[in-house]
């Protein structure tokens, strides 16, 4: 893989919005900041970047193409929500018409590599996968209209957070959350909602097929048997686990799905046990670049949530950091302060950092206290 960085501003005609939670304003979801000449957003993830990058560069690239990139993207949260604003995402990415299992298998074997590298071990984490096209088939098999799919496929993403009487809220009526706020429901008939609620409680691709007979269905239950062949020539097997339950909030997914849970739970600031939810997610998006060319460019990725992982990795005490220390050069005597500067020169150069105290006026005492507050261990005095 190699790195791409993009700009943190796109046009917003260019980045559109999948996430959107207010039917009202489809752009709820991302800051804009708009002028007389144009619209510009504020990323809200990695992807839709880089599908304008290929579109705009695609002649330029060998494909496959095969890139990472880090950064923070934004999300306009509610101020109360216990989401954040803005957080650190790592992306990689498989652009290209190649073979879909290997490209899919790629990036599930990325996410695993990674997390073990990080010093996780293979029972602190879960690869879960599954295939949108399944739940897809199934929608349209119940006559759902097309417009409200994606509102089902949204309540559907919420099982883990909600429950199944809360998901079952929402493909109904509507349902009010601890807050107050009330989410307006998919309306669903009872038939539909019933069906949908025991389609979830389906553990693995036998059962599937049994209960599955609609072809789009079918087609995502063979793409995911098609994907565990591959993931099972190499080394992460054990670590990945069909869930149909998984289903992501952003529309612009097409097949495959993948979702990292950790299997350990953390405590927040006030010591109480919480879910830190999914460290790691993606999946296949076969028709995101067309929004930017024409022609289709196949598309398959994954997302790690740095600020989530390095929580968890704090809560185990697993990150090993190796620090340079740093040297305070005290300033006694304005007179000898060239020798000061020369001293802390000499430091920098031979890789040690170094800091020379800016205030002539302050005491030897002052200093070093300063030097204790910023944990700076050594000090030069002359």
């Amino acid at each position: 893989f190699e790195s791409l960085e993009t700009p943190p501003f796109e046009k917003s005609e260019n980045i559109g919005s999948f996430l959107a939670n207010d039917e009202t304003n489809p752009m709820s979801d991302v800051f804009l900041f708009k002028d007389e000449k144009e619209s510009l957003t504020l990323r809200y993830d990695l992807s839709a970047p880089l599908s304008r990058f290929v579109a705009q560069n695609f002649r330029d690239l060998v494909f496959p193409y095969k890139r990472y990139a880090y950064g923070d993207v934004f999300r306009q949260e509610k101020a109360d929500s216990a989401r954040f604003r803005s957080f650190t995402q790592f992306d990689a990415d498989v652009i290209g018409d190649v073979n879909e299992s290997q490209v899919d298998a790629e990036i599930c074997n990325i996410i695993a590599d990674s997390f073990l590298s990080c010093g996780l071990n293979k029972n602190q984490f879960t690869i879960n996968i599954s295939n949108k096209k399944i739940v897809q088939g199934l929608l349209a098999e119940l006559k759902i209209e097309e417009q409200k799919q994606y509102r089902v496929l949204k309540s559907i993403d919420k099982l883990d957070r909600i429950g199944s009487n809360g998901v079952r809220e929402l493909l109904k009526e509507g349902r009010k959350d601890k807050s107050g706020a009330f989410t307006k429901g998919c309306e669903l008939s009872d038939e539909q909602v019933s069906t949908i609620l025991d389609f979830l409680k389906l553990k693995n691709i036998k059962e599937l097929k049994s209960n599955l007979k609609n072809s789009l269905s079918a087609e995502g239950v063979q793409e995911l048997e098609e994907l565990i062949e591959v993931i099972s020539y190499g080394k992460n097997m054990d670590l990945i686990k069909v869930d149909i339950t998984k289903i992501r909030g952003l529309s612009y997914y097409s097949g495959f799905l993948v979702e990292t849970n950790l299997n350990f739970k953390a405590k927040n600031t006030k010591g109480k046990e919480i879910e830190i939810g999914s460290c790691a997610s993606g999946g296949r998006y076969n028709n995101l670049i067309a929004r930017f060319k024409g022609a289709d460019y196949k598309g398959s990725g994954m997302s790690i949530g740095i600020d989530r992982l390095l929580y968890a990795l704090n809560q185990l005490d697993n990150i090993k950091v190796e620090t340079k220390q740093t040297v305070l050069v005290c300033l006694l005597e304005q007179k000898y302060i060239q020798q000061y500067y020369d001293i802390s020169n000499e430091l920098r150069s031979n890789g040690i950092q170094s800091e020379i105290y800016l205030d002539k006026n302050k005491n030897l005492k002052k200093q070093l206290q300063y030097a204790d507050r910023k944990n700076i261990k050594l000090a030069i005095i002359g």
